[in-house]
């Protein structure tokens, strides 16, 4: 098969000081000649990042405020979609560097994997999460995805399941990569799709603000029929780790209260407000497991002295269910 050369819009958002993480993925993504634009949104940095920039390619969106990853992402997507020495979108975290030659293996793949430029997209293997792992050595994705009813990954009618999983893959040898596997959704680093993509699933939502976002958008190319291909031999390096990683639980303490804020918030919302919409198949099983974590929260909270935490995380619950998003006020934290 010949291969098409594809022009390749990068798309990544930005904040604070960022710029020893920013600069390693802009230089990694510019050796690619199928990239033919690099768009970074400014979410308010606290640097002129045009006065370090000095490529052609690369073109800076400035907002005067944190719009988050969601308002950022929509931003630079819908920027992406409209140039036109464009045909693909990849979207990367300004963290996310990814190894040499990954972009020309996607689009390698992007050519010989099922489906059309509206129902499909491909996406890298970021190693430090353990599940896309799992998942990429043939794991069901189901077993960690859109678990039904479950109340912030607590289903009390699954506990001796998810036992019997832990004890399995503890007594396992890993499995080898598949060479693609099916995902139902992803994050936006390391997502690859063709711009006609857009005129079928739409922009971010830009009410999440922060976290979930991604979830929410990638899932629309599944609820459309489409695919989500992860492609293992494709990875990305995370260089700043995420929010939770070293977290060291303790005995009557509860990571989610220990270290409350608005980040935790935020994903708490956020992640009601999508499961209640799209997981929930038993309205009272989920309840059931609402109440009960809920419960288990609030003695740990009085055990651990986080009772104020606790009264926070109800309001992100009842925020998500009730579908109050946007930009929240600060109390909320």
């Amino acid at each position: 098969m010949t291969t098409v050369q594809y022009k390749v819009c990068v798309v990544t958002v930005t904040y604070g000081q960022r710029w020893l993480v920013l600069k390693q993925v802009i230089d990694r993504v510019l050796l690619s000649k199928s990239v033919t634009k690099v768009l970074i949104v400014d979410n308010n940095s606290s640097y002129t990042i045009a006065d370090l920039i000095k490529d052609d390619r690369i073109s800076i969106i400035t907002n005067t405020e944190n719009l988050g990853s969601a308002g950022g992402y929509k931003i630079g997507i819908d920027l992406a979609q409209k140039q036109s020495d464009c045909d693909f979108i990849w979207l990367l975290d300004d963290d996310n560097l990814p190894e040499i030659d990954v972009l020309e293996k996607l689009v390698k793949n992007y050519q010989t994997l099922p489906g059309t430029a509206n129902n499909k997209a491909l996406y890298c293997l970021r190693e430090d999460r353990v599940q896309h792992v799992k998942i990429a050595q043939g794991e069901n994705p189901f077993r960690y995805y859109l678990v039904p009813n479950n109340f912030l990954g607590f289903n009390i009618f699954r506990i001796v399941h998810n036992q019997f999983y832990k004890l399995r893959d503890k007594l396992r040898k890993p499995f080898k990569f598949k060479p693609y596997v099916k995902m139902p959704y992803v994050p936006y680093g390391g997502l690859l799709f063709h711009k006609d993509l857009i005129k079928e699933i739409g922009l971010p939502d830009d009410r999440f603000f922060l976290y979930v976002d991604d979830s929410e958008f990638s899932y629309r190319i599944t609820q459309k029929g489409g695919n989500i291909w992860l492609i293992p031999e494709c990875r990305i390096i995370d260089i700043d780790k995420s929010q939770g990683i070293g977290y060291k639980g303790k005995l009557f303490h509860s990571q989610l209260l220990d270290e409350w804020n608005f980040r935790i918030y935020y994903h708490i919302r956020n992640r009601m407000y999508f499961y209640s919409r799209v997981a929930i198949r038993n309205n009272i099983v989920f309840q059931i497991n609402k109440i009960l974590y809920l419960t288990f929260l609030q003695v740990i909270s009085i055990l651990s002295g986080k009772t104020d935490a606790y009264k926070k995380l109800k309001v992100a619950v009842n925020d998500g269910l009730m579908g109050n998003l946007g930009k929240a006020n600060s109390e909320k934290f």
